[in-house]
């Protein structure tokens, strides 16, 4: 049996404290998380600018999949509901999977899909989600259009 490597302890060592952080998704947290995915489609769906203030920390920020990247709550309700303005799309999100990072943060994956007059646009998105006083609140937003495979 060979030994391990140095380097291979070292990576183990710096891993193992953020593996063991991994916490299982309660029911309750599971339903309250994928709530607040909802609500935040149903608010961009129906342009609410309040709606979705409330879903989002003060300090959120978004990338979107043109690489703006938005920074504070009040630039991305701007950035989303001119966004939603100029490209008149459904839009769903289909959640795939949730971790939570920490007790108070989450991880959540979906597909994010666009369907307008003229195109469908399917790619994917990340939101980190904080736990508040007031409940989960979306922390940050990554969308993410699918990349042809490398060659």
């Amino acid at each position: 049996m060979t030994k391990p490597s140095a380097a291979l302890v070292f990576l183990l060592t710096l891993v193992s404290p953020v593996l063991a952080q991994a916490q299982t998704v309660s029911k309750d947290d599971d339903a309250a998380l994928r709530e607040v995915v909802r609500k935040y489609v149903d608010a961009r769906e129906a342009r609410d600018a309040k709606a979705v203030e409330a879903l989002l920390t003060a300090d959120a920020d978004q990338l979107v999949s043109d690489g703006t990247w938005r920074h504070g709550r009040d630039s991305l309700v701007q950035g989303m509901l001119e966004s939603s303005r100029k490209n008149p799309a459904k839009r769903t999100i289909d959640v795939e999977t949730i971790r939570l990072v920490t007790p108070d943060v989450a991880l959540v994956d979906g597909r994010y899909t666009q369907v307008g007059a003229a195109d469908v646009r399917a790619m994917w998105t990340a939101f980190t989600m904080k736990r508040t006083t007031e409940g989960w609140k979306i922390a940050a937003i990554r969308n993410m259009l699918p990349a042809p495979p490398a060659k």
